[in-house]
């Protein structure tokens, strides 16, 4: 639609001047003023005239209706003057050659405009810590930031994706302590992260009985800062296991990253950075911490050294974007994480900007609401928590028992069953906007009505089946034609996808597609419910609905693969 407002905002543009040559509109706020009407009846884009009101001095119905008289476009079939907006009709015409034609012209490339073009975007996101879980509460930052990478990728932009693993700090202090007193090599080895986190809530457990394990814990990890071989050594093993078993997640979720480089890898790049803060006297000691006062930029103070010596998060996170910015040299590096990060990012982007990085704005917080499970929230101390893969492992056994009902002979069942049972846990998260809190219920998730991932795969696996129907049809053989409502306001919906695209890149949101996917789905569903498709009698009737099948398919697979949904053949 981006490419039908354009054009009508220029013949708007030549109408208003001819009304007023005082008039200083220009294009691009003819853009921003257009809508999209609350009905269809009311138009395809509608013009509010109240702004035009004082300048013509004119009322805004007689603006529309003066505008309307005169507005000559072969993109629009019409044009009402209804109490002061101007309603605007696409022509069929126009989805045909604009829409249809372009979908099968540019093909998975449709929708995007290459705007990113020339510019580079990094990706900070899933970065669990090693050690622990893969749970639900790390499906945010998971699909979310992978989500925003596919986008940016679609856009043209060269992308690279980093997983920053929580491979440092004091919970290794922790778990080395842990270990020792409780753990061995055979029960690790056997249990792999599980063990690892009973070891883990094991500690927390003692802890509180037994104060001095977390000074022991706190020395532990000083030690493995200054390179103590046994604890080196341990670390290592922690990291290797973890790696190994999040890697299983990763490839369910379709998702490869470019980097692993953890916090750990910054430890010696932190030094040279705090040099820098000594030389700008931004570094302050507070009860002997080493401090960057924020009081100016109403913050509380960022920590950058504890008493001891040792790095904290903020330290590492600006080593991390200084290697980063020089390593790939971005245009945009985009964290995502939960919004209970909010005022750490805040902290020390300003800092960065305070060390003088002329690059500071160029860093971006993209923060999401918690998740939960029956309203529980998630600790991983506690041992609280549902694991990501326990969740995908319920999703895929509920979705096999829903197909050997519906549909026992399927081929490839198995795959099919964990590309819909993943899918239902994606859409799912990524359907409501990513900043409010979720409350996690399969039974909703499963459905395969309403707003759902086995929906819209649902739909994608329809399409696919009339066009494995119509594949001996030699459907491209006469010229299309719009004969019902269905089809044009199919090809209307078909035409948004670029809208979605850029809203969800400009907002950093996900759910946006997910959204224009089940506005794709009704659309179509409701055109093939409505609409005889390849047993249609009409030879340019019957080749112009399989067309439009197959460019829903084309869109629909294209807006799967940007919010990692997998696509479906059959279902």
């Amino acid at each position: 639609m981006n490419n039908f407002k354009n054009t009508v905002a220029s013949d708007l543009l030549s109408c208003i001047s001819e009304l007023s040559a005082d008039i200083s509109l220009t294009k691009e706020d003819i853009l921003d003023m257009f809508e999209y009407p609350p009905d269809s009846s009311l138009g395809d884009i509608a013009f509010p005239c109240f702004k035009l009101s004082r300048i013509l001095r004119k009322a805004p119905p007689i603006i529309a209706k003066e505008i309307s008289e005169s507005l000559k476009s072969d993109v629009i079939s019409k044009a009402e003057a209804v109490n002061g907006y101007l309603n605007i009709f696409v022509s069929n015409e126009y989805l045909l050659s604009n829409v249809l034609f372009k979908i099968e012209e540019e093909k998975e490339h449709y929708g995007s405009d290459d705007s990113g073009k020339g510019k580079v975007a990094v990706f900070d996101y899933s970065s669990p810590n090693v050690a622990k879980p893969f749970h639900i509460g790390h499906l945010g930052t998971t699909i979310i930031g992978h989500s925003l990478k596919m986008l940016h990728q679609f856009q043209g932009y060269d992308c690279v994706g980093i997983n920053y693993l929580g491979d440092w700090g004091t919970q290794f202090g922790k778990l080395i302590v842990a270990y020792n007193l409780w753990g061995n090599k055979e029960m690790v080895e056997k249990g792999g992260v599980d063990e690892l986190v009973a070891l883990y809530v094991k500690f927390h457990e003692e802890a509180e009985k037994d104060e001095t394990l977390n000074q022991r814990a706190r020395e532990e990890f000083t030690k493995l800062e200054h390179h103590d071989e046994t604890n080196i050594a341990l670390w290592k093993w922690f990291v290797e296991i973890s790696l190994t078993e999040y890697k299983k997640t990763y490839k369910q979720l379709g998702i490869e990253f470019d980097s692993y480089k953890g916090e750990s890898f910054y430890t010696d790049k932190m030094p040279a950075q705090i040099e820098i803060l000594r030389e700008k006297n931004l570094l302050k000691i507070d009860g002997g911490a080493s401090i960057v006062d924020l009081s100016e930029y109403n913050m509380p103070p960022c920590l950058i050294l504890k008493r001891d010596g040792s790095t904290l998060y903020p330290t590492r996170d600006i080593a991390a974007a200084v290697y980063r910015k020089q390593a790939y040299k971005f245009d945009k590096c985009i964290y995502v994480t939960s919004a209970g990060q909010s005022l750490h990012f805040a902290q020390w982007f300003k800092v960065v900007e305070l060390m003088g990085y002329d690059w500071h704005d160029q860093l971006v917080h993209v923060p999401y609401g918690t998740v939960s499970i029956n309203n529980e929230k998630l600790a991983t101390r506690t041992g609280n928590v549902i694991l990501l893969k326990d969740l995908f492992a319920t999703a895929i056994e509920k979705v096999n028992e829903i197909m050997d009902e519906k549909n026992p002979n399927l081929p490839n069942k198995e795959e099919v069953a964990e590309a819909v049972g993943v899918g239902s846990v994606i859409f799912y998260y990524l359907y409501n906007n990513r900043i409010k809190d979720i409350n996690f219920v399969m039974k909703d998730a499963l459905s395969f009505d309403g707003n759902t991932g086995p929906y819209a795969q649902y739909t994608y696996a329809r399409t696919s089946g009339i066009l494995d129907k119509a594949k001996d049809l030699n459907y491209g053989s006469t010229a299309p034609q719009i004969t019902t409502s269905e089809e044009a306001d199919l090809l209307k919906v078909l035409s948004k996808f670029n809208e979605a695209v850029r809203g969800a890149i400009r907002d950093y949101e996900p759910s946006i597609i997910t959204r224009y996917i089940i506005d794709v789905c009704s659309a179509f569903n409701k055109f093939y419910h409505n609409c005889q498709i390849v047993s249609a009698e009409d030879e340019t009737v019957r080749n112009t609905r399989i067309r439009l099948t197959s460019a829903t398919k084309t869109v629909l697979g294209s807006a799967f693969e940007l919010i990692c949904l997998k696509k479906t053949e059959k279902i």
